[in-house]
């Protein structure tokens, strides 16, 4: 029996969901069928989960403020000869309300009641609140 989990990530580099959407309309960030792809050291364990509708959710500037459903994982070979995972995603990039995350390499498994909930559409392009504040207007239940 699967029970869905999702992933979350951190997007180094990136300071905004725009520049997220940038670097996957690159084409090196794409794969062969133009999805956008991440590749990562480590193989997810619960990968059936993962693609029972999981989600990457990205932590841009010490907050989640993204989703994309994850289609399939792929293997690719490293340079170095290593096995790799590709994370091939939906390119339709999904905001989130913020949620505050501490720095942390890789990526971890996230629990499904722990995802932020999507914005609705017509808030979609608002910007996000700084973490700080965030965090404080959640501590007091405004968020």
């Amino acid at each position: 029996m699967s029970a869905r989990i999702h992933l979350v990530k951190l997007c180094v580099g990136a300071e905004s969901v725009e520049d997220l959407a940038a670097w996957q309309r690159q084409r090196r960030a794409q794969g062969p069928d133009g999805a956008p792809v991440h590749v990562t050291r480590m193989w997810p364990k619960r990968a059936d989960d993962l693609l029972d509708g999981g989600s990457l959710y990205w932590v841009i500037k010490g907050a989640i403020l993204a989703r994309q459903r994850v289609v399939r994982l792929e293997e690719r070979t490293g340079g170095d000869g290593h096995r790799r995972c590709a994370i091939v995603l939906d390119p339709d990039i999904i905001r989130t309300q913020a949620a505050t995350r501490r720095p942390f390499q890789g990526w971890r498994y996230l629990r499904p009641e722990d995802a932020p909930a999507d914005l609705p559409e017509r808030r979609a392009g608002d910007d996000a609140l700084p973490p700080e504040l965030d965090a404080a207007l959640a501590e007091l239940g405004l968020r």
